[in-house]
């Protein structure tokens, strides 16, 4: 799953809270099939989605979408 953002700012924030929450992620190029705001993005396993969708929601991370990736590129899922 990957986290795509429109500031470097929030990213980086969420890469902090996201890793305090013990969550596996990796920074990785925000992948040219998703537009953004913002050339990083955050990639996670699956199985944490509702961990990482509770991070964003308590601590008002602004996010582009949360994307899973489907054999035709990315398809954004629901907050």
């Amino acid at each position: 799953m990957l986290i795509a953002f429109d500031s470097t700012q929030q990213a980086l924030r969420a890469e902090m809270l996201l890793e305090y929450a013990e969550i596996e992620i990796d920074i990785c190029p925000t992948p040219k099939e998703i537009t953004a705001g913002c050339a990083l993005s955050i990639h996670f396993p699956e199985e944490d989605l509702t961990m990482v969708k509770d991070v964003i929601v308590q601590e008002n991370v602004e996010v582009r979408g949360i994307f899973k990736p489907v054999e035709s590129g990315y398809e954004q899922i629901e907050m």
